[in-house]
């Protein structure tokens, strides 16, 4: 008999929900769950039906981050072949948004997987933590995505402390776009979705790649790279039909029904 699976994932309205429910090891990062992440992802990725991957967790954990289990007894660990560094990265390079309903606690690994994603947003009970130093390591993969939205001093604090903090407070280091009460989280992930997917599918994959790679250029390289990548947007099938939807005054072709304004 097989295990019951670790990842679960519901396509509806154009949205991959994808949801984390190893609920026994508090969705642990260990080798076969992040197995399941990845292959629902990848799924995700190649289903031209789907245009925006929302991830969220069941039970009271978003992700306790290393499977410790596995890792104090010699197995494969999340950072060992397609592991965190590969997880994280197939989240920033998506060309499709992920957007984040974290419903759950988040610590190490876990904060890293929430800083990843586009836009979460998490239920206002929830608490996150660089626990790492805790256990005698550090937050060395995930400080490649957390440092670049938290200033020095914030990182330097939570980094050496390892004390948990509120959703709110994970939103004011930048690490989550906001913290909303866990009753009306998954209305506010809808909205965030909905405004989305009012987006065009080449467009949203273009703003993704200027937040990612622009602040790491110099002024000269980042106004060339952007200007070539303006002109393909604005002589592409998607901006015409854009921009015609636009002076017609009527929705554009890649908005679904449901996201249409009264």
């Amino acid at each position: 008999m097989s295990e019951p699976a670790k990842v679960h994932t519901l396509i509806s309205g154009g949205v991959a929900t994808i949801t984390m429910a190893d609920e026994d090891n508090r969705n642990a990062l260990g080798g076969e769950f992040v197995n399941q992440l990845f292959d629902a992802l990848e799924a995700a990725l190649a289903d031209d039906a789907v245009r925006v991957i929302k991830l969220t967790n069941s039970g009271k954990v978003f992700c306790a981050g290393a499977d410790l289990k596995e890792a104090s007894a010699g197995g494969r660990t999340a950072t060992t072949s397609r592991g965190l560094a590969e997880l994280l990265s197939t989240i920033i390079d998506s060309p499709k948004p992920v957007i984040g309903q974290i419903a759950g606690h988040a610590v190490g690994g876990g904060v890293g997987l929430a800083a990843a994603l586009d836009i979460a947003i998490a239920a206002d009970d929830t608490k996150f933590g660089f626990s790492e130093v805790r256990l005698g390591v550090a937050p060395a993969i995930i400080s490649v995505v957390c440092l670049p939205k938290m200033t020095r001093g914030r990182a330097m604090e939570t980094f050496l402390r390892g004390n948990r903090f509120d959703a709110a407070e994970a939103a004011d280091l930048g690490l989550i776009a906001g913290a909303a009460p866990r009753g009306e989280l998954e209305t506010a992930v809808d909205a965030v979705i909905s405004d989305v997917l009012a987006g065009g599918p080449a467009a949203l994959h273009a703003a993704k790649q200027l937040v990612n790679q622009v602040p790491g250029m110099n002024r000269g390289e980042a106004f060339s790279w952007t200007s070539k990548l303006s002109s393909e947007l604005f002589n592409g099938e998607e901006a015409a039909a854009g921009m015609s939807a636009f002076l017609s005054k009527t929705p554009a072709p890649w908005i679904p029904q449901t996201t249409t304004d009264d």
